[in-house]
């Protein structure tokens, strides 16, 4: 598998349509969000240690990005229930995307070949990106370290990070 980065800035963001925890309707389709600005997080399991960390980031900027007109999404391959347990669990407080067949994270470029002790899989690798109110991507986060992940995100959209 490449492992060359995907999109670029400055592209249009590929469409998608999903089921969705946590949003108004059992779907969500990129083209609805027009006029917003969208974060669109893509992590590997839901309620794994580096994935609970990144999402319980996002829920404590969440009033700060809502507040800048930002949509949080969050998006694995994970199911529905998956998801259910996890938002509960987390008090999470922003939609969660279901990509079981990973068509969303293959049109955008984050599913890669992974080692672990030995053994060969795809996975996603974690990775955000940035859409503008027009649809384009603004920015690409590849290979995301979650420590200090969303305050850079808060920091390239102007944003301050909450007060603890």
């Amino acid at each position: 598998m490449a492992t060359e980065q995907f999109l670029k800035e400055g592209d249009l963001a590929p469409s998608f349509t999903a089921g969705v925890l946590g949003y108004e309707s059992p779907e969500i389709s990129l083209s609805d969000l027009r006029g917003r600005s969208v974060v669109l997080y893509f992590y590997p399991k839901d309620d794994t240690p580096g994935c609970t960390r990144e999402a319980c980031d996002f829920r404590d900027a969440f009033e700060v990005l809502k507040r800048a007109g930002v949509l949080v999404l969050g998006v694995s391959r994970d199911s529905l229930s998956s998801h259910e347990k996890f938002v509960s669990k987390y008090g999470l407080n922003f939609p969660l995307l279901s990509d079981p067949d990973g068509a969303i994270c293959t049109a955008y470029g984050v599913l890669k070949e992974k080692n672990m002790y030995g053994r060969k899989s795809i996975g996603v690798e974690r990775t955000t990106v940035v859409i503008g109110p027009d649809g384009t991507i603004r920015k690409v986060y590849p290979k995301v370290k979650v420590d200090g992940h969303v305050g850079a995100i808060l920091g390239f959209l102007g944003l301050s990070a909450p007060q603890q």
